[in-house]
């Protein structure tokens, strides 16, 4: 259940596979606004997942916290590879939530649950900063993912079985 030096437990795997599935349906769903305004009926979609997101990465963090010194080893630029993960992963889905309490969206509501209310009424910096910077880190967000994508592949190809620590037998 707890990560090892040589491979990560059954819960870190759970969040990196879970918050994978969900990070890739923010991504196709955000560029599909962009597309089509028939589109954005997905919109409360993503924003339940973009709340869900927000509670799995604080509760990943404090697990891969818990876990530090059992976790494999990986050389600096992995670490600082990972650090930076984390923190797109924990200000992408927060910074939309500002925005959706302060840019004048109404309530966040989860199946006809509010899970926090709107602002009673707009505030121009929660607006702007939301506008400005969710989709912009959201997409850096995307561009690290597929390096992270992209180095596991090159690294398994070198032989160092690397995507056995996440995916493999236990």
């Amino acid at each position: 259940m707890q990560d090892n030096p040589q491979s990560y437990g059954t819960v870190s795997r759970l969040f990196h596979w879970l918050m994978a599935a969900m990070f890739a349906f923010m991504s196709v769903s955000a560029y599909l606004f962009t597309v089509d305004d028939e589109y954005f009926s997905l919109m409360p979609y993503h924003k339940a997942t973009g709340f869900f997101l927000a509670v799995l990465v604080v509760l990943r963090l404090l697990w891969a916290l818990k876990n530090a010194a059992r976790r494999p080893h990986g050389s600096l630029i992995v670490k600082l590879g990972h650090a930076a993960l984390y923190a797109l992963m924990i200000a992408v889905p927060f910074i939309g939530l500002i925005r959706q309490y302060g840019g004048g969206r109404g309530p966040l509501e989860i199946g006809g649950v509010t899970v926090f209310p709107a602002a009673p009424e707009k505030i121009q910096w929660m607006s702007e900063l939301g506008n400005h910077w969710h989709g912009l880190l959201g997409w850096a967000l995307f561009a690290l993912v597929a390096g992270h994508i992209l180095m596991a592949v090159v690294h398994q190809l070198k032989g160092e079985k690397i995507l056995n620590r996440m995916a493999g037998p236990r």
